[in-house]
């Protein structure tokens, strides 16, 4: 028999009866599973949580005696975004995250579940979104090496799919890319600029065959590419945050992993194939720049361009999501490089899971809403996600190879033993009849071998056809249906264009609706009021009421008011007017103060008293006119208003007082050397009774009033003596205000009257 690794020409009829039986073969049953391994899709949309940032100090400074624009309601996965002092607006995600959520946490309910599904064979994506200095970066890219616990997302997600692969068989390559002014550059290696992005029609995905790509066994290799990615990343300096991210950052981690299936065996006598299957899927992390008014943050030049860039593709990139979220026929997935490389996130085949990241401060509601929307339409998105899983036929054909030369070697060996048989049989023919059974014998063993081996050469061959096949460009048995892009409604998020407020407002104009406050109609002027005390709370309708004579015009209802809900409007709109500082002087010329004393003394209603309470604890944090305020009586009815059962009008008694307090501290430091008004105005009872028991709401005011009473000498002996000065101690030892718990303690120290007091309430309290 010739050496050769394939069956001779005249055992080929053999293999064609074989191959007539296909059903029995195992390489057929290979054929029919791979031609049944369809490609499903499952519907998944798109998850959103929203995280809150701390104050920073700056907002600390600024907006201490102001409530944050927004609340949260976790438990309740909610969110509540405040228009004014008396209204709101409440929406719903799939997780809210408050100031005090770990980095753990947050990559628990958002990237955890993506890094699963990719090591599943799901494609993913962890996008985060928000307005500059939200904390998207520290979300997603935060290293720190010195704390585990302050880690970001990339980090974290690297970790669990290392741990969750072979590192034998299985592989995990990185890209890090960022696009810059629309340009993708690789920050692997930064000589490797404008790199283009090619459409890839089969796995309607897109591919950027330029950039670098680095394999990763380790955690601490990825924090060392991570680090030199970040070190090449655009940053700039603005008003807003010390370090903006001028660029989207784009990690793309790739994952390969080999999964083992048994193939059925149709009878006993079957040896059966193990069929290895790869699955291949990809994690997608965009860290994005943050959305920002050019006039806060005080850009200009190239700043100002990159600016202008960052703005237009996240355009873009919310025109496409509305688009899909209406389910239009026409996406604009091509207007920007962003929405490119973002198409299979949105309405494709990934998992998708977004983070957007708001700010407390009220300076900034319009971003914080703005953030907000683009959350709410996202949620809507529902992609269709799709296993990304082959055979390896490669892997396959060198198995079979090697059973063919095994079973090659043992046909060789039986053909030898049978030509020996021959040579016996001439040699002694005594034992010719053993012999020739022998070789009857061997005859078969080799026929039944050979057939084996003609069987497998055939389906050896028939697989090389398919490897060409698909090299050529065919994708035999391949799942030609497309995936049904599914939008799902949420009544819960629906938008609105407008609210009912501006609408009005721009078809009415602001002329007429100051003249609607002198119908004689109840109903529509009462309606005029609440639309021009919401306008109220917005600067720029503020001027616009205060120079078209929308003041006067109050005053006038407030004087002659027809009920309380009138008056609780008018003291709304009034408190909302004075937030701004160029509006107070103002405001007490016009004789706000003494109007608002007599609606003090005359309202029953909680609503109008709060109102009004507010409105004088705005006009309290301006020292110029905290003199009139006590001349008219301000104060006074202030302390009357702080006995009401109510706690809202209690924490605004407790705010004004508390404003007082806080300009008079610091006048003090200019030396200024006369004791309170409060203290004057027997304020000082009020506070220490409330400093002992009452609600958080009003406690922190309370607490803030005391240490700033407490700056000015002057008032020291009144402290100790009123029992103030154990409130002052407890302040500073167990306050949950950082801020305010280490000035208390600095005040204590610097006063000499409080810090003798202190000396001599340690000598008689031993165990203090």
């Amino acid at each position: 028999m010739a050496n050769s690794r394939f069956p001779a020409a005249a055992d080929r009829g053999v293999l064609q009866k074989c191959l007539s039986n296909s059903a029995s073969s195992p390489f057929g049953r290979l054929k029919r599973s791979a031609s049944s391994k369809e490609e499903a899709s499952v519907p998944g949309r798109v998850r959103v949580a929203v995280r809150l940032r701390p104050r920073n100090a700056e907002e600390l400074k600024a907006d201490l005696d102001f409530a944050d624009c927004v609340e949260l309601e976790p438990e309740l996965h909610r969110l509540k975004l405040r228009k004014n002092n008396w209204d709101y607006e409440t929406f719903q995600f799939d997780e809210v995250l408050t100031e005090h959520a770990s980095q753990k946490r947050v990559y628990e309910v958002v990237g955890k579940p993506v890094v699963e599904s990719v090591l599943q064979g799901y494609n993913g994506t962890i996008m985060a979104y928000g307005q500059t200095g939200t904390g998207k970066t520290y979300t997603l890219g935060r290293l720190d090496e010195e704390d585990d616990s302050n880690r970001g997302i990339m980090i974290r997600a690297v970790e669990d799919l290392l741990s969750g692969i072979s590192l034998k068989d299985d592989c995990v390559t990185v890209s890090y890319l960022q696009l810059y002014m629309e340009t993708v550059q690789d920050l692997l290696a930064p000589e490797k600029e404008n790199i283009p992005i090619v459409d890839d029609p089969k796995m309607r995905d897109v591919l950027i065959p330029g950039a670098s790509v680095v394999e990763i066994r380790d955690h601490k290799s990825f924090s060392e590419l991570l680090k030199s990615g970040e070190a090449n990343r655009a940053v700039a300096n603005t008003k807003l945050n010390a370090e903006s991210s001028r660029s989207h950052a784009i990690l793309v981690i790739n994952v390969r992993r080999l999964v083992s299936e048994a193939q059925e065996k149709s009878s006993p006598s079957d040896q059966g194939f193990l069929v290895p299957t790869i699955r291949r899927s990809k994690l997608v992390i965009v860290d994005l720049a943050g959305s920002e008014r050019i006039d806060k943050s005080g850009v200009g030049g190239s700043s100002l361009d990159e600016a202008k860039s960052i703005n237009l593709s996240l355009t873009a990139l919310g025109k496409c999501i509305n688009a899909i979220a209406e389910g239009n026929s026409h996406v604009p997935i091509r207007d920007s490089k962003l929405t490119r490389l973002l198409r299979d996130s949105f309405g494709g085949t990934a998992r998708t899971s977004l983070v957007i990241t708001i700010g407390p401060s009220p300076l900034h509601r319009g971003e914080t809403s703005s953030t907000i929307m683009f959350g709410q339409r996202a949620m809507k998105v529902e992609n269709m996600v799709r296993l990304k899983e082959e055979f390896d036929y490669k892997s396959l054909c060198r198995r079979l190879e090697r059973e063919i030369d095994k079973l090659l070697v043992e046909n060789e060996r039986h053909t030898k033993a049978m030509i020996g048989a021959e040579d016996l049989q001439r040699t002694y023919e005594e034992k010719l009849g053993e012999e020739i059974n022998r070789r009857l014998e061997l005859e078969a063993e080799n026929k039944d071998l050979n057939d084996k081996v003609l069987q497998l050469q055939n389906e050896v061959n028939e697989m090389q056809r398919e490897l060409e096949q698909m090299r050529s460009g065919y994708q035999c048995k391949a799942d030609k249906s497309h995936p049904v892009q599914k939008m799902t409604q949420n009544s819960n998020g629906q938008n609105r264009s407008k609210s009912t407020i501006v609408k009005l407002f721009e078809q009415v104009g602001l002329q007429n609706l100051l003249a609607l406050l002198k119908s004689p109609d109840e109903d529509v002027q009462l309606q005029a009021l609440r639309v021009i005390a919401n306008l109220a709370a917005d600067e720029a309708h503020q001027v616009k009421i205060m120079e078209g004579g929308g003041l006067s015009l109050l005053l006038d209802i407030l004087r002659k008011p027809k009920n309380d809900s009138v008056c609780g409007i008018v003291a709304g709109a009034i408190a909302n007017l004075a937030m701004r500082e160029l509006n107070q002087v103002r405001l007490v010329e016009e004789g706000v103060i003494e109007l608002l004393v007599i609606i003090a003394h005359k309202a029953q209603d909680p609503q109008t008293l709060r109102m009004v309470a507010g409105a004088l604890a705005n006009l309290c944090g301006n020292g110029e006119i905290q003199e009139k305020l006590r001349s008219e009586g301000g104060i006074k009815v202030l302390l009357k208003m702080g006995e009401s059962q109510y706690l809202d009008v209690q924490a605004q008694v407790a705010r004004a007082l508390a404003n007082i307090a806080k300009c008079e501290s610091k006048r003090a430091l200019q030396e200024y050397d006369a004791r309170s008004l409060l203290i004057e105005e027997e304020a000082l009872p009020w506070i220490v009774e409330k400093a002992k028991d009452c609600a958080e709401v009003v406690h922190r005011h309370i607490e803030m009033a005391l240490v700033h009473l407490a700056q000015n000498e002057c008032n020291a002996e009144v402290l100790v003596n009123s029992g103030a000065f154990t409130e002052l101690v407890r302040i500073s030892h167990e306050c949950m205000k950082e801020d305010v718990r280490s000035l208390a303690y600095r005040v204590v120290c610097a006063s000499p009257v409080l810090q003798a007091e202190f000396l001599r309430f340690s000598s008689t309290s031993p165990g203090e």
